[in-house]
C-alpha cells in the first residue's frame, strides 16, 4: 500500500472525503493543498529530501482567487509531476466526463487512474488506490470507461490541435498554411488543411469553423 500521498483539491468537502478513504486504507502519511503550484513544490521538495510521495490524487479544475498561479489546472499539474517524478502514481479525481480529455490524460499526461466524482466515487477511489498500489494496472470509472476504447474515439493528432488553436486565436486559414510551411510541419498544403477541417467538422457535427472551435473549447481539446 502507498506510504505517502499528496492530495491536490480545492474543495474542503472533497478533501475530507479523500482523507477518509486514505484512513480507511490505513494510509496515515498524507498532505493536502488547494493550489497546483503548491502541490508541485511539495512534490519537488519531497524528492530533494529523499522522502518522495508515491501517490498524487488531483482534481482537474481549480477555482481562481487572489493567488497568482503558474500551474492553473490539474492537467498541467499531472504533466509536470510526471516529468519531474516519472515513477509516481497519479489519480485524476474529477467531474470531467468528456471522453477526449480523459483519453488525453492517459495518453499524454500519463495518469494511472481516472475516478469520476459522483455517487460511487468513494468506493471507486478506494478500488483505484488498491489496484495501483499492488500492480501496474490502470483504473477508470465504469461510467467513462469507453473513453479508452479506440473504436469509439476519433483520432485527433497534434497537427489537428495546432490548427484548431490557430483558428481559435483568429488566424486565417491561409496564414495557418504559411505557419505550417515555415515550421516544416507536414502535411501543410491547402488541400490537406481543408480536408482535416472538413473531417473535424463532420465528426463534431459543426456547422462552420467558428462552431468547430467552440465545440473544441467546450470539449477541452484546446
Amino acid at each position: 500500500m502507498f506510504k505517502k500521498v499528496l492530495i491536490a483539491e480545492d474543495l474542503d468537502a472533497m478533501n475530507l472525503g479523500i482523507q477518509q478513504v486514505l484512513k480507511d486504507l490505513n494510509i496515515d502519511n498524507s498532505n493536502h493543498t488547494k493550489y497546483c503550484d503548491d502541490a508541485f513544490l511539495k512534490i519537488r521538495a519531497a524528492i530533494h529530501q529523499n522522502e518522495p510521495y508515491d501517490l498524487l490524487i488531483s482534481d482537474l479544475s481549480f477555482k481562481t482567487d487572489h493567488h497568482a498561479v503558474k500551474i492553473a489546472n490539474g492537467d498541467e499539474l499531472v504533466q509536470k509531476v510526471r516529468e519531474l517524478q516519472p515513477n509516481i502514481k497519479i489519480i485524476a479525481y474529477s467531474v470531467e466526463d468528456k471522453q477526449y480529455r480523459i483519453k488525453s490524460l492517459f495518453d499524454n499526461a500519463g495518469i494511472d487512474a481516472f475516478v469520476l466524482k459522483g455517487l460511487n466515487s468513494i468506493e471507486e477511489l478506494k478500488k483505484a488506490i488498491t489496484i495501483l498500489s499492488a500492480s501496474d494496472q490502470i483504473f477508470i470509472s465504469p461510467e467513462v470507461s469507453s473513453a479508452l476504447q479506440e473504436k469509439n474515439n476519433f483520432e485527433i493528432d497534434d497537427l489537428d490541435i495546432k490548427i484548431l488553436k490557430h483558428l481559435a486565436s483568429g488566424t486565417s486559414q491561409d496564414e495557418i498554411i504559411d505557419i505550417l510551411k515555415n515550421s516544416d510541419a507536414k502535411p501543410n498544403s491547402k488541400s490537406a488543411v481543408e480536408k482535416r477541417l472538413s473531417k473535424l467538422k463532420d465528426f463534431f457535427k459543426a456547422n462552420n469553423t467558428v462552431h468547430l472551435v467552440s465545440i473544441a473549447k467546450d470539449m477541452g481539446i484546446i
